[in-house]
């Protein structure tokens, strides 16, 4: 089956919201066995509606809309789609009982364009709002159909898990399963490249890879009838692929890299803190927004000054005159003046320039220096990072938790 989602509402083209509806249901569709051909987005106007929507069945055996169905006058999703698929609207008493009592319970005053929203298409099978007032609903011709789910994602969310889904399951013999491997330390065409051979000849599964804030995702997908069987196809791969670029893959599971992190320093029960200079206490934030690492994370000491350095972290004065505050000699003081300060099981200390000014020739903007403490070993790596001021601090973060991963695995 093949289907196209249709995102109606002027304010997602002026960017006015973030259209994360879209995302959604293509994922879920995905995993239903329905290959998803097409997005579209238009504005809240019949006739441009009516031009995508015809393409739409032109090109798609499903079309899922989203929006457009409230009580205001630029709300035409349903009008259009009714037009388009040859039949009218009629007042749907169920629907309208529903808004009647809904405004009861609310205590609200009902304006009458509120009633605007229980007009539906004839023939349709009409879906029940759960956590809204507009209902939505699903209506086919000549073996096309159009699903018409509400805007807001709580909304549109609850409507298709609660009734598009089954309706869709009893239609689709077919399963897509995927698994996300994250990279971290290796580009998206070096990744590819070393992974030429297997992208070449896929057939089923199938690979794909994207590149993210410094990282980079492979997609490993498959298609069979049950998911046990797409997930036979797909962990040998996997194997595969691990053997070739095992020192890069820190997650299977779609996951982010301060989760994979944060969960082995909580299952090992290693005890962590931070010195940071450049990244202001980034690496802190990153895992505090982990439940549990509490019992990880002991402290985290922001030295952005030098005499902070010298104060809180005992580094020598004549250290940062003869090498500076931006060299390994001093990360190497930084992180084990932590280390004797709060006995943490692992320390790690971040120095760097993170610009846009503060560079020179010898130490230009993107220079950053991680050290690192555990188990009575000493790392320090040294890089430089290219792009503006955020970019050099979360990359920096990112870097220090790879080191951190490296290390404890």
């Amino acid at each position: 089956m093949k289907a196209s989602i249709i995102s109606v509402g002027t304010e997602i083209l002026f960017g006015q919201i973030l259209n994360t509806n879209t995302q959604y249901l293509t994922k879920e569709l995905n995993g239903l066995g329905i290959d998803v051909y097409y997005h579209f987005t238009v504005g809240d106007n019949q006739i441009r509606l009516e031009e995508i929507l015809n393409y739409a069945l032109e090109k798609s055996d499903l079309i899922i809309t989203t929006g457009g169905l409230g009580p205001t006058q630029d709300d035409l999703t349903k009008e259009t789609i009714a037009k388009v698929m040859g039949t009218s609207l009629f007042k749907h008493e169920p629907s309208y009982e529903s808004l009647i009592n809904y405004f009861k319970r609310s205590n609200k005053i009902m304006n009458e364009n509120n009633l605007k929203q229980v007009y539906l298409p004839k023939g349709s099978l009409i879906l029940d709002n759960d956590c809204g007032t507009a209902p939505g609903f699903i209506l086919s011709k000549d073996q096309k159909t159009i699903a018409c789910l509400p805007g807001p994602p709580k909304e549109m969310k609850c409507m298709f898990q609660n009734y598009v889904i089954p309706y869709l399951k009893e239609r689709s013999c077919d399963v897509i399963h995927s698994k996300i491997l994250k990279f971290f330390g290796i580009g998206e065409s070096a990744l590819e490249t070393e992974l030429l051979d297997l992208i070449s000849n896929q057939t089923n599964p199938t690979l794909a890879t994207y590149a993210k804030d410094g990282e980079v995702s492979l997609r490993v997908t498959a298609k069979e009838n049950s998911i046990e069987k797409a997930i036979q196809l797909i962990d040998p791969m996997i194997c595969i692929i691990k053997n070739k670029l095992g020192n890069y893959l820190y997650s299977c599971e779609d996951e982010e890299l301060v989760e994979v992190v944060a969960k082995k320093l909580i299952e090992e029960k290693i005890t962590i803190s931070f010195a940071e200079s450049c990244t202001g206490g980034l690496m802190a934030a990153k895992l505090t927004d982990i439940s549990g690492i509490s019992s990880s994370l002991e402290t985290s000491v922001i030295t952005y000054s030098n005499q902070a350095k010298i104060d809180e972290l005992g580094v020598k004065k004549e250290t940062l005159q003869k090498y500076g505050a931006v060299s390994e000699q001093t990360a190497k003081e930084m992180v084990l003046g932590l280390k004797q300060r709060t006995g943490s099981d692992l320390c790690l200390s971040i120095t760097g320039i993170a610009g846009p000014t503060g560079g020179t020739k010898d130490k230009p903007v993107g220079l950053v220096y991680i050290g690192l403490c555990y188990k009575d070993s000493f790392i320090c790596e040294k890089h430089n990072i290219s792009g503006d001021r955020n970019r050099v601090r979360n990359y920096t973060s990112m870097l220090a938790l790879n080191l951190i991963r490296k290390t404890i695995s």
